[in-house]
């Protein structure tokens, strides 16, 4: 049995596929809100966006769901992301309402990049809070990147670097205040 495409796995969460995400610098405000988007020029995100596919989802629609073992991150073009995590005696339970809120995204925000780089099962569940639209990259979509354009690829993978170095600082800040609070 062959491995599901990344367009097969989109639809089968229940998303639908616009098509690819040419000409993604012309996407109002992206490329100046996007912290992953800082450092390309219009070209390069253009040549990220050929990579890339373009997904919808209506409100309530779950983009990633916690558990879930894929290689492909999001970032999110418009709309707003609730990120969840199931905390508890009932962490196997589903149910929205039973998770831990950890964040709300904004368009910009790069989700889901922990899996598709060490593909382990999805740390938290992302809901659309309205209408949503993002862009998808799957694992062999970076590799293609890094072989046919290793300038684009490897910045890439710098900007993908430094947002997983500042999400680990702000959750180690964060931990060390939680732990504070309990020593005093």
């Amino acid at each position: 049995m062959s491995t599901p495409s990344l367009e097969e796995q989109i639809r089968a969460t229940g998303l639908e596929v616009v098509g690819c995400c040419e000409r993604l610098s012309r996407w109002p405000g992206l490329m100046e809100h996007s912290v992953l988007l800082q450092d390309f020029t219009a070209q390069e995100v253009d040549v990220l966006g050929s990579l890339m596919l373009h997904v919808r989802a209506k409100p309530g629609d779950m983009l990633i769901r916690e558990g879930d073992v894929n290689d492909w991150m999001m970032m999110l073009l418009r709309g707003t992301v609730d990120v969840g995590k199931r905390i508890g005696p009932d962490a196997n339970h589903e149910e929205r309402g039973d998770n831990t809120r950890l964040a709300v995204l904004r368009p910009g925000t790069v989700l889901g990049e922990m899996s598709m780089f060490d593909g382990e099962p999805r740390y938290a569940s992302c809901w659309a809070l309205g209408e949503v639209e993002a862009a998808v990259l799957d694992r062999e979509a970076v590799a293609r990147l890094i072989k046919a354009r290793p300038d684009i690829g490897a910045k890439l993978l710098v900007k993908l670097t430094q947002l997983l170095a500042q999400r680990l600082r702000n959750t180690s800040a964060q931990l060390v205040k939680v732990l504070q609070r309990h020593v005093a």
